[in-house]
């Protein structure tokens, strides 16, 4: 199992962007965290922002499958999409998380 992590400029687009890619059955699973800070460098210039962050849950072996339809639906020229693997996990929970 793997949990992704992406930051989207808004809400909107988060939620739009977000349940295409449950309906997809690319991820199990999606939490929005509409207001998170993001601080960062981009070209040359330091911004701070604010974004809706991203968390998405999905079997590992979807993640190729998910970056490609992700990245070709974000909004960024260079989306954050970020794969953690999950260490431990509950059994009925990853049984779900896999089904899809």
């Amino acid at each position: 199992m793997l949990v992704v992590f992406s930051t989207f400029p808004d809400e909107a687009s988060a939620r739009t962007i977000c349940a295409a890619l449950v309906e997809e059955g690319l991820v199990a699973c999606v939490n929005l965290l509409p207001q998170v800070t993001s601080i960062y460098r981009w070209q040359g210039e330091l911004k701070e922002e604010g974004e809706t962050l991203a968390i998405l849950k999905l079997p590992a072996s979807g993640f190729p499958a998910l970056e490609e339809k992700l990245a070709a639906l974000h909004p960024y020229e260079v989306p954050e999409i970020v794969a953690v693997p999950v260490a431990a996990v509950h059994a009925k929970y990853l049984a779900w998380v896999r089904g899809v």
